[in-house]
């Protein structure tokens, strides 16, 4: 069936924000079938601030067959950074059924609405304390990329917008169709959630320089015993210096990227294939079907079996 995705635009809108989900969500290939369409109140033009305007083709009444809802964020001058939103905003939003999300400050509208009261949530990292300041309800997070509490979902910055978004494929179809997508976005197939928002060093482009040859032969060789010493000869360092470059490039330690490259591997074929669980962990490089279960629940507090049966193609979204 198809599933359609309302977008909800208001006044001072960011202008990459509205962008997103319209084009992540339709380039997704079947078994996905995304629908999204875009309203504003009353379906009146809405302005951004680099001097256009853009006049949806719904009004507010989309909300009430949508099956997502998507807020982009809003820029700072807009009056929903006292706390405020219109009321029949507020109404149309509290009255849908839909799963809600939103990318960057488009949390404000949701917390505006008392839709995040007592739930986890996240914004753009620099308009956290204001946030928490007008909405000390929600639990914030400021330092990861997005949050997902089911039915509400909510992210940082532009580029977790397509994080998220693309998370939300996976979550729907499994993690085929998502990479597929990602690979048309020219985007990272995933980042997880609970990463942080940003570094204080970029991570540089890969090349033949730096980190990046072992990096990239670490990850062809996952099911393998792995040392810092093994990394570093591959990268014509000494182990001292490949560890201070590797936490420069990527800011992580070796084993802490490793590691994480691991069980995110796992979680790939968890999601898109019927091997064991014991397979699964020998394949990632994380050992017996025990060291995987450990490391799944450490990062996400599920076990191996609930995270496949959660991310197969076709799981339910829950009801609000």
């Amino acid at each position: 069936m198809t599933h359609r995705i309302a977008v909800l635009v208001l006044d001072d809108f960011a202008t990459l924000d509205l962008g997103i989900p319209g084009h992540v969500f339709r380039v997704a290939e079947p078994p996905a079938d995304y629908e999204v369409l875009t309203c504003s109140p009353g379906g009146e033009p809405v302005r951004c601030r680099v001097g256009y305007s853009v006049t949806p083709d719904r009004d507010l009444s989309l909300l009430e067959t949508a099956d997502t809802v998507v807020v982009p964020g809003i820029h700072g001058g807009s009056p929903l950074y006292d706390g405020t939103l219109r009321e029949d905003v507020r109404e149309a939003l509290r009255a849908t059924q839909a799963r809600l999300m939103s990318i960057c400050t488009g949390a404000f509208v949701l917390a505006a609405a008392g839709l995040l009261d007592g739930r986890p949530a996240t914004t753009h990292w620099r308009n956290a304390e204001k946030f928490s300041r007008f909405f000390p309800s929600v639990r914030l997070n400021p330092d990861v990329l997005f949050v997902d509490d089911g039915d509400v979902l909510t992210s940082a910055g532009v580029v977790a917008g397509i994080d998220l978004c693309l998370h939300v494929i996976r979550r729907d179809h499994g993690s085929e169709v998502a990479n597929r997508t990602a690979r048309r976005c020219v985007a990272a197939p995933y980042r997880a959630g609970g990463q942080a928002q940003f570094i204080e060093r970029p991570v540089p482009a890969s090349g033949e320089e730096g980190t990046a040859p072992a990096r990239a032969w670490a990850l062809a060789h996952l099911a393998e015993p792995i040392a810092v010493a093994d990394l570093a000869a591959r990268a014509g360092m000494s182990s001292r210096t490949f560890t201070r470059r590797f936490r420069e490039e990527t800011g992580s330690s070796p084993a802490k990227w490793l590691n994480r490259q691991r069980v995110e591997y796992a979680r790939h074929l968890l999601e898109a294939t019927d091997l064991p669980v014991d397979e699964v962990a020998r394949r990632s490089g994380l050992g017996s079907a025990v060291s995987l279960r450990q490391h799944l629940h450490a990062a996400l507090g599920v076990a191996p079996t609930a995270y496949r049966s959660t991310f197969r193609a076709g799981a339910p979204v829950p009801a609000r």
